[in-house]
C-alpha cells in the first residue's frame, strides 16, 4: 500500500485523495455518484467495510429493526424517485427475511437494489455460518443477481445493478458482496452512469393513436406503473383535460390524474365499485400508460380472447410481461417520452367524449363524496374518521397502506392530488404500511404523511415505529383494529359460509405501543370521541414533530364499500 510523504501537514494529508480505497468504499462512493440520500440498513458483519464507507458520507443510513421493514423502505423509496431505493441486508436469516420487499419490488415494477453481505470467499460451498446460495434464491424474483468476486469490479457493478433495476421494466437487483472482498483496497476511479433509454412514439404511433381516437366514441386512458415524473403527469392532465377525455388509475396507484381532475374517473382493481366497474366494458378503446392488462385490472385474467377492445399498451417493457388479452398496438416507451410526444397530438373538440367523461367523472364524485363528520352512536367508525381528516389534508398529502380491508378507505376517499400521493403494495404484501410511511416522511420533511393500517397489518411490521422515532420521521397512523384478518375472512365467508377459521386475533393497546417507542398515541373506540383524537394526534405531529398514531377500535366486517 502506498504511503504519503512525511513532508506534509497531517491536516494537508486528509486533502490529499487517496491513490486507493476498500472496494466496500468505493461502493459508497459510486452510490454517492448516482445520486443516493439514503440506504436502509439492518447491520451485519459480513458487509462492515461498506458500513464504514457510509460513515461520514453524504448518504443518511437508517437503521432498520428487521430485514423486511429496511426492504420495504427501500421499495417506497424507490416508488417516490426515479433512482433505486437501496436496502443493506446481511447473509443466511438477513437475506431471507429482506425477500418480502424484492417480490413486491418485483410485481409492483419498482427500482430497487438489494446488498447483501456474504462469506468470505475462500469459505464458498463449505456450508460456512449463514451460507446459502444467493443465485439460487433470488434468480427467479430479480432482474439480475450479481457477486463481486473481483474488487476492482466493485464501481462497476454498483453501476451496473442502478441500469439494471431502472432499464427496461423497473424492479428488483441484488448485489452479494463477500466479506473478504469488499476489504480489499483498489484504485478509486468511479465507473460513470449507464444511460437508460426510455424509448418514445414513432410517427406511426402517433397517427395509429391519433386515428384510433377520432374513430371512437368511448375512449380511456389507464395509468399505472411507477415510472413517472410530475412534470409527465402534470402534461397528461392538461392534455386529457383540454380534450374531455377520462383516465382511470391502475390499482393502489392513484394520483397520476390528479383526484380533483375532470378528467379522472377513478381506480381499477380488485373489489372495483362504480364508476370504474364497467368501464372496462363499456369503453370502445383502452390505452394504457406505464402498465398493462394484468391480473388485477382485468380480475383473474377474466378478458376474453375475443375482446373485441382495441388498445394501445404503452410501455418500456417489449416483452409486455404480465397482460391479459389481444393487444393491438404496443407502444415501447416510458411514460415521460409517451406524454412529451402525445400532447402534440391535436384533436378536434368532441361533445360525445365530455358527454362519456362528465357521466363518468359524476360517478366518481358521488362515491367519493366524504360521509359526515357528524359522529354516530356507537363504536368507532373509519367513516367519521375520514371525513373529519380529508378536510384537514394539504394538497400535497400522501397516504401509504399495505393490505387489506381497511385500504378501501384510503382507495375512496384520499385525495390524491399529485405524483407520488399513494404507495402501496400491488403484489397484496402487508406489513409495507408503516415502512413506506416512515420512508416518505424522511423523503418528504414537513409533508402530511398518513398511512392506514389493519390491525394484522401493523404488527407484522410496528416494530418500525422505533426507527420513526430515531430518525425523526412523523406521520399520521391509523390503525383500523377489527379483531380480524378481513380480507381473509371475506373471502371464507364467501367459500365457507358460518365457518370461521383461522382469521381472528387478540390484539394489544396499539395506542401504548406508539407512546412506547416514543410517539404519540390515543386510542378510541366510541365514534364520538374520533374528532378531539384527530386533532389531538394531529398537534402533536405539528407542534411536537413527532409520530402519531390513533388506534380506532371498529366493529368487525365493517366495509368501505
Amino acid at each position: 500500500m502506498t504511503t504519503q510523504s512525511t513532508d506534509f501537514h497531517p491536516r494537508l494529508l486528509e486533502q490529499i485523495p487517496p491513490t486507493t480505497k476498500s472496494a466496500g468504499h468505493v461502493i459508497v462512493d459510486t452510490l454517492v455518484a448516482h445520486g443516493v440520500e439514503r440506504t436502509f440498513v439492518v447491520p451485519g458483519e459480513s458487509f462492515l467495510d461498506v458500513l464504514d464507507g457510509l460513515h461520514n458520507s453524504p448518504i443518511e443510513t437508517i437503521v432498520c429493526r428487521h430485514e423486511g421493514g429496511a426492504a420495504y423502505m427501500a421499495e417506497a423509496d424507490g416508488k417516490m424517485n426515479q433512482i433505486p431505493g437501496i436496502a443493506m441486508v446481511t447473509r443466511g436469516p438477513g437475506a431471507a427475511n429482506a425477500h418480502v420487499g424484492l417480490h413486491t419490488a418485483w410485481q409492483d415494477s419498482t427500482p430497487l437494489v438489494l446488498f447483501v453481505g456474504l462469506i468470505p470467499f475462500a469459505h464458498r460451498d463449505r456450508e460456512a455460518f449463514q451460507e446459502f446460495d444467493i443465485k439460487a434464491w433470488f434468480d427467479t424474483g430479480a432482474k439480475r443477481v450479481m457477486v463481486l468476486d473481483h474488487p476492482e469490479r466493485a464501481s462497476e457493478i454498483v453501476a451496473e445493478a442502478m441500469f439494471a433495476a431502472t432499464s427496461g421494466r423497473p424492479g428488483p437487483v441484488v448485489v452479494g458482496l463477500p466479506e473478504d472482498i469488499i476489504r480489499q483496497h483498489i484504485k478509486p476511479a468511479l465507473h460513470p452512469r449507464i444511460p437508460v433509454a426510455t424509448g418514445g412514439m414513432t410517427t406511426a404511433d402517433s397517427s395509429a393513436i391519433a386515428d384510433a381516437l377520432m374513430n371512437s366514441t368511448k375512449p380511456l386512458f389507464v395509468t399505472g406503473g411507477n415510472d413517472w415524473s410530475q412534470a409527465a403527469t402534470a402534461k397528461l392532465t392538461r392534455w386529457l383535460e383540454k380534450h374531455h377525455i377520462p383516465a382511470a388509475a391502475e390499482w393502489r396507484t392513484q394520483g397520476t390524474v390528479p383526484f380533483d381532475s375532470p378528467s379522472y374517473v377513478g381506480p381499477i382493481g380488485y373489489g372495483r365499485p362504480r364508476p370504474t366497474y364497467d368501464l372496462l366494458e363499456e369503453t370502445d378503446l383502452l390505452i394504457f400508460v406505464g402498465t398493462v392488462p394484468g391480473d388485477v385490472i382485468t380480475d383473474g385474467f377474466l378478458c376474453r380472447q375475443d375482446w373485441n377492445k382495441k388498445n394501445f399498451l404503452v410501455t418500456i417493457d417489449p416483452s409486455l410481461r404480465g397482460r391479459s388479452g389481444p393487444v393491438s398496438w404496443q407502444i415501447v416507451a416510458k411514460p415521460d417520452v409517451f406524454v412529451r410526444d402525445l400532447v402534440e397530438i391535436e384533436l378536434p373538440y368532441r361533445h360525445d367524449w365530455k358527454a362519456w367523461t362528465n357521466r363518468m367523472r359524476g360517478e366518481q364524485v358521488a362515491f367519493a363524496s366524504l360521509p359526515t363528520q357528524t359522529p354516530g352512536n356507537g363504536r368507532a367508525r373509519m367513516d367519521t374518521l375520514m371525513a373529519n381528516l380529508v378536510p384537514t389534508l394539504p394538497d400535497d398529502a400522501m397516504v401509504t397502506f399495505g393490505a387489506g380491508e381497511h385500504t378501501n378507505w384510503a382507495h375512496r376517499y384520499f385525495p390524491t392530488r399529485r405524483y407520488a400521493s399513494m404507495l402501496s403494495a400491488r403484489n397484496g404484501s402487508m406489513g409495507y404500511s408503516i415502512p413506506a410511511a416512515i420512508a416518505a416522511s424522511l423523503a418528504n420533511p414537513g409533508r402530511r404523511i398518513v398511512t392506514i393500517a389493519g390491525d394484522g397489518e401493523f404488527l407484522m411490521n410496528g416494530q418500525e415505529l422505533a426507527t420513526a422515532a430515531q430518525y425523526g420521521a412523523a406521520p399520521l397512523i391509523i390503525v383500523m383494529d377489527n379483531q380480524e384478518y378481513g380480507t381473509i375472512r371475506t373471502h371464507q365467508e364467501r367459500h365457507y359460509p358460518g365457518r370461521v377459521s383461522g382469521t381472528q386475533l387478540q390484539n394489544p393497546d396499539f395506542a401504548l405501543m406508539a407512546r412506547a417507542f416514543g410517539g404519540f398515541g390515543v386510542r378510541v373506540e366510541m365514534d364520538n370521541d374520533v374528532p378531539a383524537a384527530l386533532q389531538a394526534a394531529l398537534n402533536a405531529i405539528d407542534n411536537n414533530n413527532v409520530f402519531a398514531l390513533i388506534h380506532l377500535v371498529v366493529e368487525q366486517r365493517v366495509k368501505a364499500y
